[in-house]
């Protein structure tokens, strides 16, 4: 069985390293600075986009060609200043490695991902790491879904996508997989549970996969 797991809002918090790296970067084109809570409801489809939102947010007539470059090199260096595990990941990981291939499959960029994972402990319970700036395009793009069920050797139906956002889902439902609902994270208000079919589910903490692996496992095995 694979276990494909998004990062932002899912396995780490990184809430506030995003938004201060967001402002950081508005306040360089002399912006006004937007409310964390803001910021974070335009998280999910990739760097770009997040630029693109908090320039339009923040007054900016268009988006400065080396925006997208300098925001980047404002996170890479602040990816962990503030960001953490959500509690009980650790845990949930090391069990659900026992039973199942994990992977991550994010929009944000590989090198970024792996330093965040490393950073908090977590790479070395994936198998592999797939970024947004990967071959395979970001989510929704289901390629790299697809990708990582080819190297785990699972069907669809021996898959689970677990994330917080609505891209998650759609990569989910494109790919055929279950779709586990990561209600804790910061993505969820964008989302709500309208979209889940009868074999999907959601979970309010991390720990609470492992209650739900059992059976998944019965199902596809």
């Amino acid at each position: 069985m694979l276990i494909a797991f998004d990062l932002d809002g899912t396995l780490v918090d990184s809430r506030r390293d995003l938004a201060e790296s967001a402002n950081a970067l508005l306040a360089f084109y002399l912006a006004r600075p937007l409310e964390q809570r803001q910021i974070v409801g335009m998280v999910g489809e990739g760097a770009a986009r997040l630029v693109e939102r908090v320039c339009a947010a923040a007054g900016l007539d268009a988006v400065p060609a080396d925006a997208l470059g300098r925001f980047l090199r404002i996170y890479d260096a602040r990816l962990l200043n503030h960001t953490r595990c959500y509690p009980g990941t650790e845990e949930m990981l090391r069990q659900a490695g026992q039973k199942a291939t994990l992977a991550v499959l994010t929009n944000k960029p590989e090198a970024a991902s792996r330093t965040i994972l490393q950073g908090t402990g977590l790479l070395g319970f994936f198998r592999d790491v797939v970024g947004g700036d990967s071959q395979w395009g970001r989510k929704p793009e289901p390629a790299g879904l697809r990708w990582l069920l080819a190297r785990a050797g699972a069907a669809p139906a021996e898959a689970l996508m677990v994330g917080d956002s609505h891209v998650d889902l759609l990569v989910a439902r494109a790919a055929g997989v279950r779709f586990c609902l990561a209600r804790y994270g910061f993505g969820y208000a964008g989302v709500g549970e309208t979209g889940l079919g009868p074999e999907d589910f959601g979970i309010d903490r991390p720990t609470d996969l492992l209650r739900h692996l059992s059976l998944l496992l019965d199902n596809v095995l």
